[in-house]
C-alpha cells in the first residue's frame, strides 16, 4: 500500500532529524545540522534494502518514490530561510562544512562510477548473463 511509503518516509524524517539534533549538540550548535539530508540518505538506503530482498510491494515503492521526489523541494526551501551571511559571521563552520560536503559528495560519486558498469551497454541490474555463442 502507498500508506506504508508514507510510513517509512515518517519514520526515515524523524530518525534524521533526531540524529541532526544529534550532531547539532555534539559540534556545540543550537540548530539541527543536516537532519533533512540525512532523512533522505536513510530512505534511500531502506528503499534499495527493501527492494533488494522483494519486501517492498510496487504500490509501497511508488509511496516512497513520491515523497522522495518531494524531498528536492523541501530542501530547496528550507535552503532559501537561511541566512548565509550570518552564518559566515559566526565562524568558519559554515564554510568547513560546505566543504566537507562537496568533498564527500566527490568521494562518493567517484566510488559509484568505480564500481557501476563499466560500458554503456551493461546494466545495474543483476541477472544472469545469456552464453555468448
Amino acid at each position: 500500500m502507498i500508506i506504508y511509503g508514507t510510513a517509512i518516509l515518517a519514520a526515515c524524517h524523524l530518525l534524521g532529524v533526531y540524529i541532526g539534533d544529534v550532531l547539532g549538540s555534539l559540534i556545540g550548535v543550537k540548530a539541527n545540522v543536516g537532519g533533512v539530508g540525512i532523512a533522505m540518505m536513510l530512505l534511500i538506503y531502506v528503499r534499495m534494502f527493501l527492494h533488494k530482498r522483494g519486501l517492498m510491494p510496487a504500490s509501497t515503492e511508488a509511496g516512497v518514490g513520491f515523497w522522495a521526489a518531494m524531498y528536492i523541494p523541501v530542501v530547496v526551501a528550507m535552503a532559501a530561510q537561511q541566512n548565509v551571511v550570518a552564518a559566515l559571521k559566526g565562524g568558519p563552520v559554515a564554510l568547513i562544512s560546505a566543504v566537507g560536503a562537496v568533498l564527500l559528495c566527490a568521494v562518493v560519486i567517484a566510488i559509484i562510477n568505480r564500481t557501476g558498469p563499466q560500458s554503456q551497454n551493461d546494466s545495474w541490474t543483476t541477472g544472469t548473463v545469456a552464453d555468448e555463442t
